[in-house]
């Protein structure tokens, strides 16, 4: 897997620990951010299809 450096600030990063855990939703920073990610490229794929870019 590739590996990406990012400048997050930190209040993002607290907000998104507040979800990090054995038993809460992600298990670390890297597995939420790869899942934001993915849900952010879905949301832009539905868009394009929206507005005809992309079938």
């Amino acid at each position: 897997m590739t590996r990406v450096c990012v400048d997050i600030p930190q209040e993002i990063l607290d907000d998104l620990n507040q979800h990090i855990g054995t038993d809460k939703k992600f298990v670390n920073v890297s597995d939420a951010i790869r899942t934001a990610c993915r849900k952010l490229l879905d949301k832009l794929d539905e868009i394009d299809v929206k507005h005809g870019r992309k079938r």
